[in-house]
This record gives C-alpha cells, sequence and structure tokens, in this order.
C-alpha cells in the first residue's frame, strides 16, 4: 500500500496471512543484514498480535512504520476507526521503562505535528512489554492535541485498551487507511536531526517541510548550486550572499550545499566553515555519537572522520595564515557570516593573541583574500541572520560589501533582495555595491518562512516588534501565534520551572537561557557567567545534570545562536529594560548598573533579547523577577515596568 511500512494488511488479511510470508516482507525491506534479535522480535510480535486480535476487528495494520524526522520507526501502528494506536514492543521486558515510555510518545507527537493524515486524529502511544503480567487497564488520559498520554501494557491488556479507546473516540471520522498512508510528511527538523539526516546521505527533500507556505529549501540548494557550476564553467570567482528570518534554514542549507558538494564533487572539497563554537561543538559530537553507534567504532574515531564536514572558521583562517598557497576548498560556506570580525576587532585579536603583528585586514577581507588565491575558480557561500549581530567587533554584512567593491573588482556577487533591509545593511557606502552590474538579485537566495517553529512562523516577527517597541504590532503578531505557540509571564522561578517541565512530552528539550548581560539574576541562582558545556547542554539526557533538562544551567545568546530547544525559560534581568515608554540599556559593572550609550552596545544587547527569546520551537515561559526593594541593583521598578509593557503585548501572566 505504501513505502513508509514494511508490511501492511487490513487485520482480517493479516490474520489469514502464513507467518512466514509476513517475515519475509519484513526481512526484505528490512535491506540491512537482518541481526537475530530484530527476526526474534518481529515473530514475537507477529505471533502476539495473531493472539490477541479479533478476526471481527476492523482495521489496518502496519508493520515498521517510517518516523522519518527521528530516522526511526514504529514496530506496528494500528488503525481502527478513527484513532490512530502506535505499539512499541519490549520483548521479554518485566518494566516499563521510562525510555521506552519517551519513545513511544515521540513517535506519537511526531506524527501527529509532521505526518499530515494523523494532524486531526487521535492518537495513543502504547508500550507493550510482553513479560508484564496481566493489571488492571488505567484510564486514557487526552491531551489538548487529543494525543493520549503514554500507556504501558500487558499483551493480554492489548485488545481492551484498543476497545477502549476506539469507544472514547466514537464521535472521529473514520481514517481511510490509504489516503492516511499516503498523505505525506512534512516535518521541520532541529538543526541536529538535519546534520545527522544530511550526514546520512539523505536528501534536504527528505527532512523538510515541503507545503505551499513553507520556502522550499531545495530551491535555494538549487540555486546556490547553479551559481557553483556556473563559475566552475566560466572560471570566475562568485559569492553569494543568503538571508532569511531565524531558524529559516539557513544553516540548513547550507550544510545541504556543502554535503551534496562533497558527495558528487568530491574535487571541490566543499566545507561548512562557522565561527559559532557551540554550534560547531554540538553539531560534532551529535555525529560523532550517531556514527560510532552506527558503525561500531569509536568516538574518538567518529570525531576525526566528522571534523572535515563542520569546520571552525578560526581554525580555517589559521591554516591559510602559514602560507600562501591556494586552499584545497574551491567551495566554502560561511555560516553566520553577518558575524564576522570588522578590521579592528580582527586586528587587535590577531596581533595581541595570535603574535601577527602585521595583520591589519577585517575578517570578510581575509577570508575573501584567502579565496582569491585560486587562479581558476571558487565560489564563497555567506549565510546572513538580519539583527543577529550580538558581540562586539560583528562587522554585519556591510562589511563583506565594502570589502568587495574597495579590493575585489572581480568578483561576481549574487544576493538575496533583502540584503537591502535595515535589518542586514548599515551605512551607504556598503550599499553602493548593490549598484553594480556584476550584481545579480535572486529571490531564491532569501528563506522567508521560520521551520524553526512549526506551531508558529511569526515568532520571530513578534519578538521583533517587542524589541523594537512596537506595541500594537507585537500584540497584533502575538494573537496570530497565541493558539498554536504558548508564552507565559511568570514572576517566580520555580513555579516557572514547573510549566515548562509540564509542557514538554516524551524526549522534548527544555532549558534555561538569559542574557549573558543579566548579571543580577544571580540571587535567583541564575548565573550567566558560568559557562556550559554546549554538547552535555544539548545532547545530554535528563539524568545528567549537566543537560538542559536540569533547568539550573542558563545558556546565554552566545551559547544559543544557531541551536533550538522545544521549550524555554527565559530569564529577563533589568540590563534590557522598560522605562518610561521606552527600551534602555544598562550594563553591570563593579557594583551598579551603568546606562549603555554606544549606539553599537545598544544594538548587541537587544540583540542578545532577540536571539535568547527565538529559541524554542514550541512555546517559551517568561520570568521577570519581582526585584527586591532592599538591593538597590534589584529594584522592582527594575522588571515592573518590564513585565506591564509584555503584558500590554498581548502576554498573559501564569499564576499555577
Amino acid at each position: 500500500m505504501t513505502d513508509a511500512s514494511y508490511f501492511n494488511a487490513s487485520v482480517a488479511e493479516f490474520l489469514l496471512a502464513n507467518d512466514d510470508e509476513i517475515l519475509g516482507a519484513l526481512t526484505r525491506r528490512h535491506g540491512f543484514s537482518l541481526e537475530h534479535q530484530q527476526k526474534h522480535a518481529w515473530q514475537a510480535q507477529i505471533c502476539i498480535l495473531k493472539e490477541v486480535l479479533p478476526a471481527d476487528l476492523e482495521g489496518q495494520i502496519f508493520f515498521e512504520f517510517a518516523i522519518p524526522r527521528m530516522g526511526k520507526r514504529a514496530d506496528v501502528v494500528l488503525i481502527v476507526g478513527g484513532v490512530i494506536f502506535v505499539i512499541e514492543f519490549k520483548i521479554g521486558a518485566h518494566h516499563f521503562e521510562r525510555s521506552g515510555i519517551e519513545q513511544v510518545h515521540d513517535y506519537a507527537l511526531d506524527l501527529k505535528n509532521f505526518h499530515l493524515g494523523s494532524h486531526q486524529q487521535p492518537i495513543v502511544p502504547v508500550l507493550v512489554c510482553t513479560n508484564v503480567k496481566s493489571h488492571e487497564l488505567p484510564s486514557l488520559e487526552w491531551a489538548d492535541d487529543s494525543v493520549a498520554v503514554p500507556i504501558g501494557v500487558s499483551t493480554a491488556n492489548l485488545l481492551p485498551l484498543v476497545h477502549q479507546g476506539v469507544l472514547e473516540q466514537a464521535e472521529v471520522i473514520p481514517i481511510n487507511p490509504w489516503a492516511w498512508a499516503v498523505s505525506g510528511y512534512q516535518p521541520t527538523p532541529t538543526i541536529i536531526e538535519a546534520a545527522l539526516a544530511l550526514y546520512r546521505n539523505h536528501d534536504v527533500q527528505e527532512i523538510a517541510r515541503s507545503d505551499a507556505s513553507a520556502q522550499n529549501l531545495g530551491r535555494t540548494s538549487d540555486c546556490i548550486a547553479a551559481i557553483i557550476e556556473d563559475a566552475k564553467l566560466t572560471r570566475r570567482k562568485a559569492i553569494c550572499f543568503v538571508t532569511g528570518v531565524p531558524g529559516a534554514g539557513k544553516t540548513l542549507a547550507g550544510l545541504n550545499i556543502a554535503t551534496a558538494r562533497a558527495d558528487e564533487h568530491a574535487d571541490e572539497h566543499a566545507v561548512f566553515l562557522s565561527g559559532n563554537g557551540p554550534l560547531v561543538d554540538v553539531l560534532r559530537e551529535a555525529l560523532a555519537r550517531d556514527q560510532a553507534a552506527r558503525e561500531g567504532i569509536s568516538k574518538k574515531d567518529a570525531h576525526r572522520k566528522v571534523a572535515s564536514f563542520v569546520q571552525n572558521i578560526h581554525h580555517f583562517r589559521d591554516d591559510a595564515l602559514r602560507g600562501s598557497a591556494p586552499p584545497v576548498e574551491h567551495v566554502v560556506v560561511f555560516d553566520e557570516a553577518q558575524r564576522a570580525w570588522s578590521r579592528e576587532q580582527a586586528s587587535k585579536f590577531m596581533q595581541q593573541k595570535r603574535g601577527h603583528l602585521n595583520f591589519d585586514m577585517s575578517e570578510p577581507a581575509f577570508l575573501i583574500s584567502v579565496m582569491d588565491r585560486h587562479e581558476d575558480w571558487c565560489v564563497i557561500v555567506c549565510l546572513v541572520g538580519g539583527g543577529q549581530e550580538i558581540n562586539t567587533g560583528e562587522a554585519g554584512l556591510s562589511e563583506w560589501l565594502i570589502v568587495l567593491k574597495e579590493q575585489f573588482p572581480n568578483w561576481l556577487v549574487h544576493v538575496s533582495p533583502r540584503v537591502e533591509s535595515p535589518d542586514y545593511l548599515w551605512g551607504e557606502a556598503a550599499g553602493q555595491v548593490l549598484n553594480e552590474s556584476r550584481v545579480r538579485r535572486d529571490e531564491a537566495l532569501h528563506l522567508a518562512v521560520s521551520l524553526r517553529s512549526f506551531r508558529a512562523e511569526a515568532l520571530s516577527e513578534m519578538i521583533g516588534h517587542v524589541v523594537e517597541n512596537r506595541c500594537e504590532q507585537a500584540r497584533a503578531a502575538h494573537a496570530a501565534i497565541a493558539e498554536r505557540y504558548p508564552i507565559v509571564l511568570v514572576r517566580d522561578l520555580d513555579l516557572a520551572r514547573d510549566w515548562v517541565r509540564c509542557k514538554a512530552r516524551g524526549s522534548e528539550r527544555y532549558g534555561l537561557l538569559a542574557s549573558s548581560g543579566g548579571y543580577r539574576l544571580r540571587p535567583e541562582s541564575v548565573w550567566v557567567k558560568a559557562k556550559i558545556d554546549a554538547p552535555a547542554w544539548f545532547l545530554n539526557e535528563r539524568v545528567d545534570v549537566r543537560s538542559s533538562f536540569y533547568l539550573e544551567e542558563v545558556a546565554t545568546e552566545f551559547d544559543v545562536q544557531g541551536l533550538e530547544l522545544d521549550w524555554a525559560l527565559v530569564c529577563w534581568d533589568a540590563d534590557f529594560r522598560y522605562v518610561k515608554n521606552e527600551w534602555r540599556h544598562f550594563g553591570f559593572r563593579g557594583t551598579a548598573w551603568m546606562r549603555m550609550s554606544a549606539a553599537e552596545r545598544q544594538m548587541y544587547l537587544k540583540n542578545a533579547y532577540r536571539v535568547v527569546l527565538t529559541r524554542a520551537r514550541q512555546g517559551m515561559a517568561i520570568f521577570i523577577p519581582r526585584g527586591d526593594a532592599a538591593d538597590r541593583t534589584r529594584l522592582p521598578e527594575f522588571y515592573d515596568q518590564t513585565f506591564e509593557y509584555l503584558r500590554s503585548c498581548g502576554l498573559q501572566e501564569y499564576l499555577g
């Protein structure tokens, strides 16, 4: 019926089918060397289901149903009436382990959120432990989205559970199994999931949503590929700038280009470069863990293999400083190009930290000059986020354009039409190059729709209005997403922690975030100066105290830019406070808050809040302290006006 499963049939057909024929179909579709344990598990599942399912049960059964975003398959999906039962078997298990409960819950949530035929249907995640003794069947509890709380049952209780689920959802429209199976799967993967999928040689179309309302990542990738082929054919040097809203898939597009060119054009030595240390560390660790598990090699060897897939841009720079030969790479993808250092910052660092006393150029100037060493052709792909500069010395897109105008007049320039927006471009000098004949504009180089939040594509727009003091627009934008993307204001941190923990289901990840300037959150036990271990924080399980799940270690904008959580608890300090109808910017120095006057520093602080407020895919709690009248650094007035402003933007206070 569909390639989504290894075997499917009506319940009646399944009961009449020969066990060996079913097993043979599963084995042929498996496509890998079949381990004895897997064969035994299938045999046990077939036997159990034939024992418990009656011949008069009208339904459809699917074995090994694909969950593409997670790269896994559910053991069994059983459709009866309008209810979808996602069943995971633990053969020989005596207990309902939390990992099994989370696993089947994740499958159910994935179907609900990303499988078109499942959006409107009730789903029951079921864990069957075959050696659990028969027990009283608990009642089903349904969440607001009609995904039941996962339930563990013995084999004897499986059929009664099915009857209970169908009875409770009797008014639901029955499912046509054929239409359901082929309805389509439109995932919005995290950047970690996307990197894993691309590294396993999956196509970007398989892992990214493709509905008409979303920009097609494949379209952007095709555009960049065409630019590369043209440069290669005409022996020219070209640079292209890809823009997009936060979470729109710029990094995903860059990873896709790097992997596709590396696989199909090995002579180009395409590489993905990022100056975002935490992003590089997290992606490398995730890729290494995955490869070590899949191939049975040591993580050390796996790390060595993935090193060429994602590289730190500073290592690329330092290697280029060792000589004047052209780099081996003909195609380089620079992630977060707007964060490249200015001439002043780069020169200061290289002279003081690296001992290059004659270094006197910006990072964009140096990186282009390195690629310009090629005698024939090369292509630079710059991924640019608007309003994402968060640190001193980050030059923005303007520096790249000024360098191209003044030093590299022969390079072709491909840009998204959006680069002329104030979010991307500063100053008239930078914009002058855009009027030259060598510049080509292409709408395909802009990613307009956020993929990070599958529930609230307008989140970045709303947060932009909030930090720019556009209350009316913020309230309207919030109203458009409130039903799908919950945001609450909380004055008690423990209450905020409880809200986030209760909202997260399955293995959905949550964490504590704050601006790096939030020094006076320390009395609330939120210490932004304590550095997190990014791979452990983003990847480790909830039992690890270093993981984000503990809601103890706080990540700042520098830790999370380019990465994401499912749910976030954002702590708001008095560094960015609302006073008399305007935002005011402060830095904590010594024992007191000092007002920021420099426009550049004000922009960095505003962007820090823009970053931490757009990290969550599904919703967030914003904690604003009550302050302390006895502490002049934490007076209630520092926080209360901010709280009231956010309420005026439409956000509601959560009181428990």
